[in-house]
């Protein structure tokens, strides 16, 4: 009988098919998306629509008049609402639950439900798995609590920098 080495290289198969994975389907109420890519993509979308869409209505604003920029400033509130709503029946497809769950949504702090409960693990009715979070929505996940702390910085230090400038200016001029 042979002595085995025990540094040699496993020689047992593996079997097992890999997981498959959803789809990520951003304008769509179909499908499913998982906790870090719902906050990363409503934080980015957000933003960028929000970004792009207020540059438009100034340009429209300057050249049309207020009345268009308005205009255009409510379209786009409706645009993010209804991209929000998408990726928030998403994520109620995540848990297994039904997209009508996404008008809690509306709702001031109930609406956090959907960042706490974690998403059922393999396929459900609503499809299967999402697949694993990259680099990119890990980033945009982070800047939200990166922006209520800038926030809250800025809130608390431009009011005071303002009555250190008011103070200075009184004692220089007496």
């Amino acid at each position: 009988m042979e002595a085995q080495n025990p540094y040699s290289t496993p020689r047992s198969k593996v079997t097992g098919a890999p997981a498959a994975y959803g789809e990520i389907k951003v304008f769509s109420a179909k499908g499913r998306i998982g906790r870090v890519r719902y906050i990363g993509y409503s934080v980015g979308m957000t933003m960028l629509m929000g970004l792009a869409l207020g540059i438009l209505s100034a340009v429209l604003g300057k050249i049309a008049g207020p009345d268009l920029a308005a205009a255009v400033v409510v379209a786009s509130y409706v645009a993010i609402f209804v991209v929000m709503m998408l990726l928030t029946i998403q994520r109620a497809h995540d848990f297994n639950a039904s997209g009508w769950l996404a008008l809690l949504a509306i709702v001031p702090l109930v609406n956090l439900i959907f960042w706490f409960i974690p998403g059922t693990d393999g396929e459900n009715r609503f499809g299967l798995q999402t697949p694993p979070n990259g680099t990119g929505a890990v980033v945009l996940a982070l800047i939200l609590p990166l922006v209520f702390i800038v926030g809250i910085v800025a809130a608390i230090a431009l009011p005071a920098y303002q009555q250190y400038v008011k103070r200075a200016g009184t004692t220089q001029s007496q």
